[in-house]
């Protein structure tokens, strides 16, 4: 079988032949205009005298439909019937007929007469309807784990012919085994028009997956293309499996916080009701699946349970653990210690998890815990002790104030670097900070005071020799230490009787050293003159020679 289809206008013509036989198909669309060929516009003989064109009636019986004559322009209908204002003749010699129904489907001849011949031309008519869109209906509420379950109902209406319909799940064709899926389909045609209905009902076997599976309906048509229904879910019915208890709550869980317990389980639709086991008592709570603890303690700390109300074997557990931390510090708040007193500073601690303990002196972090043994100065200040474990600090505290009599601890001077000043420097220590007090008026230059430890600078321009003295004092006592100073002039002399004494007495060691250098001489020269014979006294020329030194001296 051989087709041809074109395309004419606002309407579509299949011409199909079939081998050995003189009939042609013509395929034309519901509602629309169909064209029948009249041996495809090869039909204008020499000596055409008129066409005609006539069917074929319900019963059998033929009918006519017009006349075209050669030599007019108008063509004469003869149908009485429906046909009467429906039909026409086109310029190829075409049957035209309006508003194709299913009624149209039978068979149209085609009769040239001429002046030599008489031929009729043979066409059957098929008229082809698209069908609505598919729908899905009467739906399932909701499909049942494992169990077969009518899910639904495509239908797709007014087609011609009629409609094929498949089930499609998440875009995959849907194949009727007949246990877990079966597929019903049905065809239905409507008395007035003919026309066909399809529909297919699909009884399924869901699965938990199935909770997000979309499904469809495809209609397929000669007309084509492919027509798909708007997608389906379904809530999928399961019972439940498992059970998990959530804790619901900031992270570690401290001491006054409100813990809430969360028991869930997976089935489909999920419980409402639970049964909680709370350190070995049982509470039941109904439509919900929270238990809330609160203000809890570390008494709280424990395992918790809870499971179905129909199957307590059903169950999930968790621990529960209340953070805590406990902190004391001895001593606290404002120390006061005299210095080199001792001083014991003990840290207690209980907590849930081991705790890092960490001390600052004065914002300054400390390698250890500080150890007074013996107070001194330098170790006042403001100590910061911080415990922590996970979500818990603590912060505690204590300020030690050493306290000490005044002791000046030096006493100098030097001249400045003009030479003009005599600069006197006292060092002391003591606490609360000493004040100083000179007997003789200056320039008060410098003052520090750090740990404990005091300086005072003070320049004079001395007229005379001075005993100058430094005291210092606290509200614990008084130290006093006093320093010659002397006038510019007599420090010049003094200097040079200095300079004097110095020259005296490096002459004086000079000689000395000659002496002994003499001396040694004297005594190798002996030792040689006893191995060669001669006297102790040595020889004459030795001898003068001691006499001029022992002259010399005595002058």
């Amino acid at each position: 079988m051989h087709s041809v289809i074109c395309l004419f206008g606002a309407f579509i013509v299949a011409a199909v032949f079939h081998p050995g036989s003189c009939v042609q198909t013509v395929i034309g669309l519901y509602g629309e205009t169909i064209e029948v060929p009249c041996n495809n516009g090869n039909n204008k003989p020499d000596g055409l005298i008129f066409t005609k064109w006539k069917y074929v009636k319900d019963d059998g019986s033929p009918g006519d439909l017009l006349v075209k004559q050669a030599l007019k322009d108008e063509a004469t209908v003869s149908a009485t019937d429906g046909y009467k204002s429906r039909v026409s003749i086109a310029a190829n010699s075409s049957l035209m007929i309006t508003q194709g129904s299913l009624a149209d489907q039978r068979v149209f001849t085609c009769m040239v007469v001429s002046l030599t011949n008489l031929d009729e031309y043979s066409v059957e008519v098929k008229v082809y309807k698209k069908p609505s869109a598919p729908v899905i209906k009467n739906k399932a509420k909701e499909l049942e784990n494992g169990k077969l379950t009518q899910l639904g109902e495509c239908v797709v209406e007014n087609a011609n012919p009629p409609a094929d319909l498949i089930w499609m799940k998440n875009n995959q064709p849907l194949v009727d085994d007949g246990k877990t899926i079966i597929i019903t389909s049905t065809i239905t045609k409507e008395p007035g028009t003919g026309l066909s209905s399809t529909s297919s009902s699909l009884q399924y076997t869901a699965r938990k997956e199935d909770v997000e599976s979309k499904f469809t309906c495809t209609a397929k048509h000669v007309t084509g293309p492919d027509q798909l229904s708007a997608p389906e879910t379904f809530p999928i019915h399961y019972p439940t499996e498992k059970v998990n208890l959530q804790v619901v709550s900031q992270s570690p869980i401290r001491e006054g916080d409100d813990v809430t317990l969360k028991c869930q389980a997976d089935g489909n639709p999920p419980p409402t009701s639970f049964n909680f086991n709370i350190k070995g008592k049982k509470v039941t709570v109904t439509d919900k699946d929270v238990y809330t603890l609160t203000s809890v303690t570390r008494a709280d700390s424990g395992v918790y349970k809870c499971s179905l109300l129909d199957n307590a074997a059903m169950e999930s557990t968790q621990n529960v653990t209340v953070s805590f931390l406990d902190v004391s510090l001895t001593p606290t708040g404002k120390v006061l210690k005299k210095h080199g007193e001792n001083l014991v500073v003990a840290l207690d601690k209980n907590a849930s998890a081991e705790a890092k303990v960490t001390w600052t002196k004065d914002n300054r972090k400390l390698d250890k815990q500080p150890d007074f043994s013996t107070v001194t100065y330098s170790d006042a200040g403001l100590y910061v002790c911080e415990v922590s474990i996970e979500g818990i600090k603590r912060s505690l505290s204590f300020e030690l104030t050493v306290e000490g009599h005044p002791k000046i601890t030096s006493l100098t001077k030097h001249r400045s670097s003009d030479s003009k000043h005599k600069v006197l420097m006292c060092e002391a220590e003591g606490s609360p900070k000493p004040e100083v007090q000179w007997n003789v008026n200056g320039t008060n230059d410098e003052t520090s005071y750090v740990n404990g430890k005091a300086t005072y600078k003070l320049t004079v321009v001395p007229s005379k020799n001075l005993t100058v003295s430094c005291q210092v004092t606290n509200k614990l006592g008084t130290d006093t230490r006093e320093i010659s100073v002397f006038s510019q002039k007599n420090e010049d002399g003094a200097e040079q009787a200095k300079v004097i004494v110095g020259v005296v007495v490096g002459l004086l060691l000079a000689a000395a050293l000659v002496g002994l250098i003499y001396w040694l001489y004297i005594k190798k020269t002996r030792q040689g003159s006893w191995k060669t014979g001669e006297k102790e006294t040595g020889t004459s020329e030795e001898s003068k020679k001691l006499e001029e030194n022992n002259h010399k001296a005595d002058v």
